[in-house]
């Protein structure tokens, strides 16, 4: 998926993942990996650039994850452990769709340096991949809202935004308005990432059934995860990052994951995918002793 933001590219990053070895890593971990491939998104014939309600590729994107939903779905029936790769962040709305249906009060860890907590009327461009999490709170359009036929997906009272540090004026409203925990990089400068999540695991796992984890190589550092279509200097760095993914696994809280926004074309020597890659089997419980 690379139609929720402008920078063409991003689609290519389930690939470059893979090709850093994904897989391979899992399974070195004793987990039994079975990749299902690429869901098949298509082109539009003509890019939907601008139109009154400044969603771009609406119909498209929606129908994305409508498919996305449905897989996640199927995963979790099969009682496994969906991991989705990305594309761009728009995939969250499948993610959500599909992850929460199974759920009465799911609590989502949202590891981006953007809160994408924008609507079509505070968007400054339009993307739909600064849309996702907004809308898995049933607010915005109607098709991006109601995404596996239901809304909301997730409460914001269950969310944590980690990382962030370039919110625009609809999403910090928004923030303030629906008491959105969020641990700005001022908190984790100031605390320390091993107090952020320690607090954002007990934030999200009161009174929750499972916790989605949504985590945007953006909310890296661009010096440690170069290959991000909107990079903001002043994230965590990759140490940091994976210290984050540990004490997660620690926890054993998460029970469903994706890895969003590598774009090969913007990376060097696939340092971004190579970064996922690692942070990930962080996440599946990898140490070095």
């Amino acid at each position: 998926m690379d139609l929720g933001q402008m920078r063409r590219g991003v689609d290519m990053g389930p690939s470059v993942i893979r090709y850093a070895g994904v897989v391979e890593r899992l399974e070195n971990l004793g987990h039994e990996v079975e990749d299902r491939g690429d869901i098949q998104i298509g082109r539009p014939s003509k890019y939907d650039i601008k139109n009154e309600e400044n969603l771009k590729d609406l119909d498209v994107v929606v129908n994305a994850n409508e498919m996305l939903a449905d897989e996640v779905i199927d995963v979790i029936s099969e009682g496994s452990f969906p991991l989705i790769l990305g594309g761009d962040h728009s995939i969250a709305l499948g993610s959500l769709a599909g992850v929460a249906k199974d759920k009465e009060n799911l609590g989502v860890i949202w590891y981006d340096a953007h809160g994408d907590l924008n609507t079509g009327e505070t968007s400054p461009s339009g993307n739909i991949h600064g849309m996702p999490l907004s809308a898995s709170m049933g607010i915005g359009h109607e098709a991006l809202k109601n995404i596996g036929g239901y809304s909301p997906k997730v409460k914001p009272e269950n969310v944590v935004i980690i990382g962030a540090r370039s919110l625009d004026e609809g999403e910090r409203k928004l923030i303030k308005e629906k008491g959105i925990r969020v641990y700005t990089m001022h908190e984790v400068d100031r605390l320390g990432m091993s107090r952020v999540m320690e607090e954002a695991v007990e934030h999200v796992s009161n009174g929750t059934d499972g916790v989605h984890l949504s985590l945007d190589l953006d909310a890296l550092d661009p010096n440690d995860a170069p290959g991000v279509g909107t990079p903001v200097m002043g994230g965590p760095s990759y140490r940091e990052t994976h210290l984050a993914m540990e004490i997660l696994a620690e926890s054993n809280i998460i029970t469903s994951a994706e890895f969003v926004e590598v774009n090969p074309i913007l990376d060097n020597k696939n340092q971004t995918a190579e970064a996922a890659v690692a942070l990930i089997g962080s996440l599946f419980g990898e140490k070095l002793l």
